[in-house]
């Protein structure tokens, strides 16, 4: 009989090459259900083999864990077969954790675990204990719990250590500081962090450069944290030199495909040597070419699929190109983000009339990685066309966030705050100041982070002073002071600069102008040294160049002002070129250089039409009331809500947390445009306005 399975297996094979999986699986379910007696190991290894191809082929994860679990039941009643006792429990908890089914997943691995440490302590023992490790490690995140994961992924990297393995250290020290950079980090794990970041530093150095160089899973994952890491600190600069490696190592992985790593094994075909393939994502099988393994077999795991890596690289390249005014190569790389996430979408299923509740179990993780690069990609747009005045492609790009999150609520449930933000955003940019403060107020509501809430209430304290009552700046008050009280607690910069800068608007319209002066330069130096982004550093020197002119110090206000505008210039900001220019008419007629002024003024004309003729065709626009009206976003709930909530919601926390961007909003201090101001090198530039009377 074994002779008979011998050639359904082979037959299988060759259906599978030719991509006809049901085919093969009817093959191999045929001595399953045959009636002749065949020996349990070659009904164990025929389970294995259809629970690998239906995991690498299809969505159908119930019916591969079917067969595993009929394989485990085999499998008690064999003393030996270490490897295909591995092989099954490994599959099985892959199974499990597709179905969101995380006890289940435990208990196998915590019985995987076991059978490792009751076997020799050999080279494949230690490896299967790595295998394992890992598995649970993601299993005890998705539960939130963080400290046991550590532990976890601790012995993991003991084990690895055991068989001197540096590539399989890594992955662990790099999981290890994923876990407390992203999902751990407060005030009393700070430390943590930092040690783990100098842990993966001296384990990476330690590696062989040779064998550096075939690890390129390893380098983008380590490379990401790094500047996960120092966009949380706020230290944008060195931030920079990680993401130019980063692009540079995508160029030339894209000249070399094919040649990856040596992680890469040979595939084989037979039942029994067959490599387990990475399922975490229910994807169909992809060519090893298009693969980052972050580990050796039996691990062969991805952190994500290297076309989502390759988009979190370009957008890295916008979240620090943006803010210096590189819009060009933002346009290049928002396209090419956007085009590859698209194209991932559709191997996902998900196609113009297919919304939450149609997806598979097995595919909701990956549709929200993808959904969620997707909407930053979307955000960036938004704040790009902003930037540039360029409102109806800004609507056209928040329009497609709403409709994005309508279709997606609970995957992208963390994108509701964003997108009240940005509507705050486009109305204060289109002179609609109440709808932008309730906007901004219900964005602060509805978020969970500390540091968005505080922005969000800065943004809306600049839009009621631009409604410039007293009932309106009273509120004002009322959302500046307590944060500004509370600035010295604030984990970075951000944060810091923009209190700095609003609450220095404050202290102007309550006439301490020396005191707002010390602030607002306080502030600058922030935006200049620390955050690099040439845009702030414009609108702060705006800002004091209209101070200086309040105080007299006329030398000093054209100085500045000519600074502020030849970086306004660069950054084909219109609106802030209007604002340095109207102080510069006020300088020019206060100075008498009535030629200067003159021709000041009539520039500042020429811009100001420019800008209200786009404001015009803006507010004509279908799509202008839409997102402007004080109402919430209205969201259809859909059965087995709920337990996609949970899955979507702490796969995207824990795999993919890009750090919170955040922005700034701006009032006119003299009767010229209003605008907001971008803050962050995050992800977040604010909009702009036009002239006010």
């Amino acid at each position: 009989m074994e002779a008979v399975a011998e050639g359904l297996w082979g037959l299988a094979d060759e259906f599978e090459k030719k991509g006809e999986i049901g085919k093969a699986v009817k093959c191999l379910e045929a001595i399953c259900q045959s009636h002749a007696s065949f020996l349990p190991i070659v009904e164990v290894k025929t389970r294995l083999r259809i629970a690998t191809i239906l995991l690498r082929h299809s969505h159908n994860v119930n019916h591969a864990k079917s067969h595993l679990e009929r394989s485990q039941l085999l499998l008690n009643s064999i003393p030996s077969c270490f490897d295909l006792k591995c092989r099954t429990y490994s599959l099985l908890s892959q199974c499990y954790h597709l179905v969101g089914a995380i006890p289940p997943q435990k208990q196998i691995l915590y019985k995987a675990l076991h059978l490792t440490s009751a076997a020799a302590p050999d080279v494949s023992a230690k490896l299967w204990c790595c295998n394992f490790n890992s598995q649970l490690a993601n299993a005890l995140i998705i539960e939130g719990d963080y400290q046991n994961s550590i532990s976890t992924l601790e012995s993991g990297y003991v084990s690895a250590t055991q068989i001197c393995y540096p590539e399989l250290q890594m992955f662990f020290v790099a999981s290890i500081l994923h876990v407390r950079l992203l999902m751990q980090w407060d005030d009393q794990t700070a430390n943590e962090v930092e040690r783990a970041l100098q842990r993966c530093n001296q384990v990476w150095e330690t590696m062989p450069s040779d064998r550096r160089a075939h690890c390129m899973g390893l380098l983008f994952y380590n490379e990401l944290l790094h500047i996960f890491y120092r966009l949380r600190v706020s230290d944008y600069k060195n931030a920079v030199k990680h993401v130019d490696k980063l692009d540079a190592a995508m160029k030339q992985d894209s000249k070399s495909r094919g040649q990856l790593t040596r992680f890469t094994t040979t595939t084989t075909t037979s039942a029994g040597n067959d490599s387990l393939e990475p399922t975490y994502f229910g994807n169909a099988k992809r060519a090893l070419q298009d693969k980052l393994f972050l580990a050796p077999p039996p691990i062969n795991g991805e952190w994500l699929p290297k076309s989502a890596v390759y988009a979190l690289v370009d957008l890295m390249i916008i979240i620090f190109g943006r803010p210096k005014g590189n819009f060009k190569e933002c346009d290049k790389r928002i396209q090419s983000g956007i085009h590859i996430i698209k194209e991932e979408l559709i191997k996902l299923g998900i196609t113009d009339d297919v919304r939450e509740v149609d997806l598979q179990h097995s595919a909701i993780w990956m549709a929200g990685v993808y959904l969620m690069l997707l909407m930053q990609f979307l955000e960036n747009k938004v704040a790009v066309e902003l930037t540039r005045s360029e409102f109806l492609e800004a609507q056209e790009a928040l329009m497609q966030m709403k409709n994005w999150f309508i279709r997606f609520p609970t995957i992208l449930q963390a994108c509701e705050s964003i997108i009240e933000m940005l509507r705050g955003q486009y109305s204060h940019s289109v002179g609609c100041y109440n709808e932008a403060a309730f906007h901004y107020v219900e964005a602060a509501k509805i978020t969970e982070s500390k540091s968005m809430q505080i922005m969000c209430q800065a943004y809306a304290a600049i839009s009621y002073f631009c409604i410039g009552d007293a009932e309106s700046s009273s509120q004002a008050l009322d959302l500046i002071g307590p944060v500004y009280r509370m600035k010295d607690s604030f984990v970075g910069v951000r944060e810091e600069a923009s209190i700095l800068f609003a609450y220095g608007l404050l202290l102007m319209k309550q006439q301490d102008l020396q005191e707002a002066r010390n602030r607002l330069a306080k502030g600058l130096q922030i935006a200049h040294v620390q955050m690099g982004n040439l845009q702030l550093v414009s609108q702060y020197l705006t800002i004091l160049g209209n101070l200086a002119l309040a105080l007299h110090d006329t030398g000093q206000a054209r100085e500045i002002l000519r600074s502020s505008l030849t970086l306004a210039k660069k950054l084909g900001d219109i609106p802030t070129q209007i604002w340095v220019l109207s102080v510069l008419t006020g300088l020019f007629q206060q100075l008498g250089e009535r030629g200067n002024q003159m021709e000041n003024d009539e520039y500042r004309r020429k811009k100001f039409d420019e800008l209200q003729s786009r404001l015009a065709d803006t507010r004509s626009s279908i799509y202008h009331i839409e997102l402007i009206d004080k109402v919430k976003l209205q969201v259809q709930q859909f059965h087995e809500i709920d337990m996609k909530r949970t899955i979507a919601d702490e796969s995207m926390r824990v795999n993919l947390d890009i750090p919170e961007s955040v922005g700034l909003s701006t009032p006119m201090p003299v009767p010229s445009s209003s605008r907001l101001v971008d803050l962050d090198t995050g992800r977040r530039v604010n909009s702009v306005q036009g002239e006010r009377t």
